[in-house]
């Protein structure tokens, strides 16, 4: 018989154990696994860790760039909706083969070059309502972690040095190698990307099938493009940085890796093969996005039928586009098109729309904060939709729901209802990250003295002005006197001063 003495109950709340954060309630659709599974994060109850492949700065920003930014910005907001804290790094490649070519032939500095466009890749991120990741480290900025992963891959025998001083990842040393993909090694041709394969780099393999961890400084590109190492001054290859910056950043191991799923083979297979070769346990979960296709093609630079984001966004309003490429599910392909963009342009003037009306309806009750939002209960079908793998097919089709219930109740000028059904409307969309008064869309939506800057109210009074001033010059160039002058009164009424001079018309508030 015990002698033990029980423990005494709780009766404080200091004596009480601290609650412990609920699980997710997701389930995704695992790469490796090739089935859908729970979600459990193992690292940290309560925080899910996430990698996502981020940009190689190399050119412009397209659509395609901004599936997968998107994708995972909705993956975030659901786990953050659903009570869980998101750590989310997304790298910034900015060393790479690609990079020194192309600012080669532009004649700019590599460096200048990667700057520029990871400028541009925030521009279309903010543009488009991605929100920022926790970290974004970049691989010019993880030199020495990169370094020491390959030391410690050359001591455990997974790697090796080549006579050029090329340092190569030995593929037949780890038994797992192709299991994310399910390949056999024997049946690979290379494990390189196109994109990285040169004589110089395959000059020293023993197996074709290795692929570059480390590649030696070349007489022909730039000296501040590589860095001194161990076994010889060069750069790191491709994969390198993201298993180095993952364990930086999340640990050794964490629970989901993402990206598009052509990173798949061979980046995210390389990446695993260093990590596990380095001992760490990395990604518990791989989520991978399916690409943007164009007339059945997917879209790539090589086919010539890119769509840089700026360019589409001269053409199109910012949420349109982002309501085009974020309600398709993730592994499904979205066919972008004009028929596509005229459907989501529609979809978003009815939804916006009824949310301004509802707000001029009921008042400042619908003008709610995004907190206020984000703790508003959903729909148990539009939770179940978004806990099945993301389903946003089920969830947008009860966004259609509510929307037709907040039509009919603003034709009937139900004021209460119609606050209560906008709410709700917010709410989902704000999961998708389309609320109409949220930021970054708050001010096209009800305008600029609802949140815009004073430089962006000018700068729309200033189109108006100007089209009005062109309006008036054409009529004096008629002869039109009357049609002048009363333009010009309605300029002066508006408290518009107009001054006519030799190089044009200028004005200026009164």
């Amino acid at each position: 018989m015990s002698t033990d003495t029980p423990a005494p109950e709780a009766t404080n709340e200091e004596t009480r154990p601290a609650a412990q954060p609920a699980e997710p309630t997701l389930r995704l659709y695992d790469s490796a696994a090739r089935a859908v599974v729970p979600l459990a994060p193992t690292v940290t109850p309560g925080t899910v860790a996430i990698y996502l492949c981020g940009a190689t700065v190399q050119g412009s920003p397209h659509i395609g760039h901004m599936r997968s930014g998107i994708a995972f910005d909705v993956l975030r907001r659901w786990l953050e909706r659903s009570g869980q804290k998101v750590v989310l790094v997304r790298n910034v490649t900015d060393i790479d083969d690609k990079i020194l070519t192309k600012s080669a032939e532009a004649g700019w500095a590599w460096w200048a070059w990667a700057q520029r466009f990871e400028r541009e890749f925030d521009a279309a991120y903010r543009a488009l309502g991605v929100t920022a990741p926790t970290y974004e480290p970049h691989a010019t900025g993880q030199i020495p972690e990169m370094i020491a992963l390959v030391q410690r891959l050359l001591d455990a025998g997974h790697a090796y040095v080549g006579d050029a001083g090329n340092v190569y990842f030995d593929v037949r040393s780890l038994k797992d190698y192709g299991s994310l993909t399910n390949q056999r090694v024997d049946d690979l041709a290379t494990t390189e990307d196109e994109s990285q394969i040169d004589d110089d780099v395959e000059a020293d393999k023993r197996d074709p099938r290795d692929f570059a961890l480390w590649k030696a400084a070349k007489p022909t590109e730039p000296e501040d493009a590589s860095w001194d190492a161990p076994w010889g001054r060069g750069r790191p290859g491709w994969h390198l940085e993201c298993s180095a910056m993952s364990r930086r950043f999340l640990g050794e191991s964490f629970d989901i890796h993402g990206g598009g799923i052509d990173l798949r083979f061979p980046h995210h297979e390389n990446e695993q093969a260093q990590s596990h070769g380095a001992g760490w346990g990395f990604a518990q979960h791989w989520v991978h996005n399916a690409w943007v296709t164009i007339k059945g093609e997917k879209m790539s630079k090589s086919l010539g039928n890119s769509l840089v984001v700026a360019e589409l966004l001269k053409r199109y309003d910012a949420p349109v586009l982002r309501l085009a490429l974020g309600t398709v599910h993730h592994r499904s392909t979205v066919e972008f098109s004009e028929e596509t963009l005229a459907d989501a342009a529609g979809l978003w003037d009815r939804l916006s729309g009824a949310v301004t009306r509802a707000l001029e309806l009921a008042g400042g009750v619908v003008d709610a904060p995004s907190e206020e939002i984000r703790s508003r209960a959903l729909p148990e079908e539009y939770s179940s939709a978004m806990d099945d793998d993301l389903n946003l097919a089920g969830a947008v089709a009860v966004v259609h729901a509510t929307l037709k219930r907040l039509n009919t109740a603003l034709s009937a000028s139900d004021a209460s209802a119609s606050a209560e059904l906008a709410l709700d409307l917010r709410a989902q969309l704000d999961v998708l990250g389309l609320d109409p008064l949220a930021e970054p869309w708050r001010s096209r939506v009800i305008g600029a003295g609802a949140g815009a800057s004073d430089d962006a109210a000018l700068e729309a009074l200033d189109h108006l002005v100007s089209a009005l001033i062109d309006e008036r010059a054409q009529a004096r160039a008629a002869k039109d006197w009357a049609r002048a002058d009363a333009l010009r009164d309605q300029l002066t009424a508006a408290g518009v001063v107009v001054e006519d001079s030799a190089t044009g018309a200028r004005w200026h508030l009164a």
